[in-house]
């Protein structure tokens, strides 16, 4: 389409797609927005990790059964496909492939498809999943257990345990390993929070939706905190996603005070 027949948010889309690849990140909302996704890492691992979740007003990502979808507008999900085109890599836990069995594509805005990295460290998850059998983008299947070298299409790469789960550092040397340095830790909440506890996050984007379940999936698991203190305290901006408030936070690498004890 000619430029002079796009729209100013389609503009800067564009131009932040060029800017992925290198060029300048384009003045305006959007492109302060993005900025930080596309700048480089200051991590010695080489990565940008932005974590993404988006919950209800109490704090809830899904109800007791695990159903989730959606929890966010339309706004919510336009911003998530775009988290995707930007980034080399959009990460998910097993929890989320066995419950929503996504595709993890960019099919609602143009852009490319990141590879796509499941964490399933007992290798417990069928090959009948989207994300091993629709060939629509590279899959990495993140295990701690042996086992045969494919999984479906996707590749295994075995990443060793600790006490908490698997060793997140680890599996960012991994990736960096393969120049998959932008990395998009999409959910669930469990997997958020391993990332947030290890201090593995440098942002993290919130997406809070005019919903109340008074039940349900917890947005964050963390260890229990005895003090206020304990916590995390962090600066944020917030700007309307439709009908949701998304929060930008800037955590670079920061852990709760209960996680670093």
């Amino acid at each position: 389409m000619p430029d002079d027949l796009l729209s100013p948010d389609e503009r800067d889309w564009q131009a932040l797609l060029a800017a992925r690849r290198g060029g300048a990140v384009p003045a305006g909302e959007l492109g302060a927005l993005f900025a930080p996704v596309l700048a480089p890492a200051g991590a010695p691992d080489g990565c940008l990790v932005v974590g993404r979740l988006a919950q209800t007003l109490d704090g809830r990502i899904a109800t007791a059964s695990g159903s989730s979808q959606w929890i966010g507008g339309r706004g919510d999900i336009l911003h998530t496909h775009r988290l995707r085109a930007l980034c080399d890599a959009v990460l998910v836990g097993a929890g989320t492939v066995r419950h929503d069995d996504p595709r993890l594509t960019t099919r609602d805005v143009a852009g490319p498809n990141p590879v796509r990295v499941v964490l399933d460290p007992g290798r417990r998850l069928p090959p009948t999943h989207r994300v091993f059998a629709d060939g629509a983008a590279p899959t990495l299947l993140v295990a701690a257990e042996d086992g045969p070298a494919r999984h479906g299409l996707a590749e295994v790469v075995r990443v060793p345990r600790t006490a908490t789960g698997l060793d997140l550092p680890a599996l960012l040397r991994a990736l960096a390993a393969r120049r998959l340095t932008r990395i998009f830790v999409e959910g669930g909440g469990r997997t958020v929070s391993a990332f947030l506890a290890a201090g593995c996050l440098d942002r993290l984007h919130l997406t809070v939706a005019p919903v109340l379940l008074g039940s349900g999936i917890p947005a964050f698991t963390l260890p229990e905190a005895a003090r206020i203190g304990d916590g995390l305290r962090f600066r944020w901006t917030h700007r309307a996603i439709g009908d949701d408030v998304l929060f930008d936070i800037a955590l670079d690498r920061a852990r709760p005070g209960i996680c670093t004890e």
